[in-house]
């Protein structure tokens, strides 16, 4: 939790009307079995959960396991995504399928890749999907690229929540161009949240820093030596950007500045 100091000056953390008192999303792929992943889960303190629908079973294979056993709808939101779509076509055909087998939800989080060795988004499809899906009503934050003109023309079209990659999926390199997230951050309406790239706690500190409103990661918690203490380190870094970046951190200097004053010396 958010202490009561920041509390009092931050702001509420919203997504398409829905406020989140958590501002670490997690995903639910790669861990070893679905035991390991409620504990991920449930040590992150995180309450939005990414699902990607092509790969995980969320009841459309009856007799194989469920997510939905260990990762309850009634306790988290869930967000399913088009992990391993290539084109707006699979990505619209999937975010249809997630709102069949969840009853009518409509937050969907959009990726559209370019190409399996990079995972690198393709924004003219992302572009294209994005605007069909908000045409069928689809609540939709987006994975982009960290190009501040393209995010800003993904939420013109109506995007509720701007995804910039902080480096390629699953490469834990952290942020690649903390530039450009901040461009987009300061010219953005919407939530703005690095999605991809993060490997450790500062990687995720550093993006609330620059101010972000939150941070979604998988392969950083997942792929750790120990997948649920890392959860947890998730969760006190994103505390700690973000009390970090409403402090206001001190000014960088050329020149060192004693702690102590100088005058009246013994």
């Amino acid at each position: 939790m958010v202490s009561y100091n920041a509390m009092k000056t931050d702001t509420p953390f919203v997504i398409a009307g829905r406020t989140f008192n958590s501002r670490l999303l997690v995903g639910s792929g790669k861990y070893k079995d679905l035991e390991e992943t409620r504990l991920a889960t449930e040590n992150s303190g995180s309450e939005i959960i990414t699902v990607a629908i092509r790969r995980t079973n969320i009841g459309q294979n009856a007799n194989e396991e469920s997510l939905l056993d260990v990762i309850s709808p009634e306790e988290y939101t869930i967000l399913p995504n088009t992990a391993g779509c290539y084109n707006a076509k699979d990505a619209v055909r999937t975010c249809l399928l997630a709102r069949e087998l969840l009853d009518g939800h409509n937050l969907v989080k959009l990726e559209v890749l370019g190409d399996d060795k990079t995972l690198y988004p393709n924004i003219v499809e992302t572009l294209e999907a994005a605007k069909i899906l908000i045409n069928e009503d689809f609540d939709v934050m987006v994975y982009t690229s960290d190009d501040p003109i393209v995010a800003k023309e993904l939420e013109e079209i109506g995007c509720c929540a701007i995804m910039p990659l902080g480096s390629l999926i699953g490469s834990g390199q952290g942020i690649s161009n903390p530039f450009n997230i901040k461009l987009i951050k300061d010219n953005s309406n919407v939530p703005v949240l690095v999605d991809a790239g993060v490997g450790c706690a500062s990687d995720a500190a550093k993006a609330m820093e620059l101010g972000c409103d939150g941070v979604l990661m998988n392969s950083a918690i997942a792929n750790a030596d120990d997948p649920v203490l890392m959860a947890s380190a998730m969760k006190h870094a994103i505390i700690a950007g973000r009390e970090s970046y409403l402090a206001g951190r001190m000014m960088k200097k050329a020149f060192a500045s004693a702690t102590s004053p100088m005058e009246n010396l013994i």
